[in-house]
């Protein structure tokens, strides 16, 4: 995929659950509960989701607003309403205003705090429960996932329940905690840590610049690319040989600059991937802002977890990963055109230029920031997602792409020929 999405939000704004309350004869009413628990006390729920530019998309609903749109994300703390415009103010109890810091080269963003709302999802509920609300839209993460995306939430699910992740399925499988049994057959068992309430793993080795390393990475559901490393004032990480700048994706604060190129190969537990296509962000950007109180050296994202069965067990510390043989032998790709689009509509179907990289394919198609798609080879962009879009413009070193395009009311002809630039 082009463009990827980090979520990293300060960890500090958030207030914990209060335990579960219970009538006096013991039965539980569930409008009286607190925190996060399953309907009609079941022990499991399966929760089917979206994959959209590699990242989880689940339906749910807050207070009495239905069919929302959340990011499951591992490195979020609380739920984040990103689009505002899809809850009424009136109806929320809204508290005091924060400053929200995350990845990005931009500024904090504003956003005030909600208390004592209804969330759903699927069979899980959970009462009286705190949200922030941004002030405005400035993620406009719709635009670039080609679905609406209302907000993005992550870490009470994981810490409530013990949660599985079936990317051949697009389903959850939530387990109350304590009803999940390990054995061998489910995969192979990882220790991880949780600190700052995101989930840390040892069990990544990377072999690169001539040496064999272990590194600590995040598991991060909300982001789209396979590998990210980053500098800090104890690894510094040398550029691979071939590399080119991009807009590596958009975090809470703007974004994401940096260098794309490919990492020889890696482990992950005891499986090897080769050639895999890593991001490596300016500090100004990332390691910047993301602070130094947690030791590590990247993350993984879900172009990389999507190869597997994951199970993430917080409560008893670990993760288990079962591989789907025929994607872990996918090779890793990245767009070969050279250009970001953006999708514009009321129901996000048309879809504009919105960064072309110099001297790529794109850019020698004569394509500019603002042209319109209508047609790619014998496809109405109309007829399209983000998702294919991106996927027809990985097909293959060589490969021509024939496009009907619109600028400034003129709709002309153009011919891309991809080529591998990394």
């Amino acid at each position: 995929m082009k463009t990827f999405i980090w979520l990293l939000v300060i960890s500090s704004l958030f207030i914990s659950d209060a335990a579960m309350a219970a009538s006096p004869d013991g039965t539980e009413n569930a409008e009286e509960k607190y925190g996060y628990f399953l309907d009609r006390n079941h022990k499991t729920a399966r929760i089917p989701f979206e994959l959209h530019s590699n990242l989880i998309l689940v339906y749910a609903r807050i207070n009495d607003v239905d069919s929302l749109r959340f990011i499951l994300d591992t490195g979020v703390s609380s739920i984040i309403i990103t689009d505002p415009s899809v809850l009424k103010p009136d109806k929320l109890r809204l508290t005091r205003k924060v400053n929200l810091s995350g990845a990005g080269e931009g500024k904090s963003v504003a956003a005030h705090v909600a208390i004592d709302n209804r969330f759903a999802m699927g069979r899980l509920r959970a009462n009286h429960q705190n949200i922030v609300v941004i002030e405005k839209d400035f993620l406009r993460l719709s635009e670039y996932v080609g679905v609406p995306v209302h907000g993005i939430f992550g870490y009470d699910i994981f810490n409530n329940f013990v949660v599985t992740i079936d990317f051949s399925k697009r389903e959850l499988l939530l387990t109350q905690n304590g009803n999940y049994k390990y054995k061998p057959s489910k995969g192979d068992k990882h220790p991880i840590v949780i600190e700052d309430t995101k989930p840390f793993t040892d069990a990544v080795t990377l072999f690169a610049d001539g040496r064999e390393k272990p590194i600590r990475v995040l598991i991060d559901t909300g982001a789209g690319h396979a590998l990210l490393l980053n500098n800090s004032p104890k690894e510094t990480y040398r550029l691979p040989e071939k590399v080119i700048r991009a807009q590596l994706g958009r975090g809470l604060n703007g974004v994401i600059n940096g260098n794309l190129g490919r990492v020889d190969r890696m482990k992950l537990g005891r499986f090897e991937l080769d050639n895999i296509v890593a991001s490596f962000p300016d500090s100004a950007g990332f390691s910047a802002k993301i602070g130094t109180n947690v030791e590590r050296q990247g993350n993984i994202g879900c172009e990389l977890l999507r190869r597997f069965k994951v199970t993430m067990n917080y409560q008893e510390g670990y993760m288990v990963l079962k591989p789907n043989k025929s994607r872990l032998r996918e090779k890793f790709e990245h767009d070969m055109s050279g250009m970001e689009i953006r999708a514009e509509g009321s129901d996000l179907r048309s879809y504009f230029v919105n960064h072309v990289q110099e001297k790529s394919p794109a850019a020698g198609a004569g394509l500019i920031e603002g042209d319109q798609l209508l047609f790619i080879d014998d496809h109405a962009a109309t007829e399209l997602n983000v998702s294919e879009i991106y996927k027809l413009m990985q097909r293959g070193d060589g490969r021509k792409i024939d496009l009907l395009v619109k600028r400034n009311g003129n709709i002309f002809f153009t011919k891309l020929t991809l080529r591998r630039m990394i």
